[in-house]
């Protein structure tokens, strides 16, 4: 049973596709959701750091659905999996959820990866979904 999840979320398919994925868990599961999203190293002008309707319309979404939740967008300048992995730890997460894009071995080797990380270092299970 997850009862408190992480997912990270940017405005992307991906990203969209992580969130309902993580919804539809709560809801089944009755858990405490806990939505991340941050820009690149925290920089809240990157296209990643979702604008303030979007996180309203999450907020608004997740309240109908009466799943308890919080919305936090961290601006610390830490990467976004740092923010995803510390969220996990402070909350003591069953799962954190995160979408996966298709990328190159080299393109992962020059840009990194967020999800990589957070799948070597998450302190509890961690489940990735492709946009559809």
């Amino acid at each position: 049973m997850f009862v408190k999840i992480v997912v990270g979320y940017i405005p992307t398919p991906e990203g969209v596709a992580a969130l309902d994925a993580a919804i539809s868990l709560a809801q089944s599961e009755g858990s405490h959701l806990t939505v991340v999203n941050t820009g690149r190293d925290g920089n809240y002008a990157d296209k990643s750091f979702a604008m303030a309707e979007d996180i309203d319309a999450i907020d608004l979404q997740l309240a109908n659905a009466d799943i308890p939740h919080e919305v936090r967008q961290p601006t610390s300048g830490r990467s976004a999996a740092e923010e995803i992995l510390g969220a996990a730890t402070e909350i003591d997460a069953d799962l954190v959820v995160i979408g996966l894009r298709r990328r190159s071995p080299v393109g992962k080797l020059v840009t990194g990866s967020t999800a990589q990380q957070v799948l070597l270092d998450a302190p509890c299970a961690v489940l990735t979904v492709k946009a559809r």
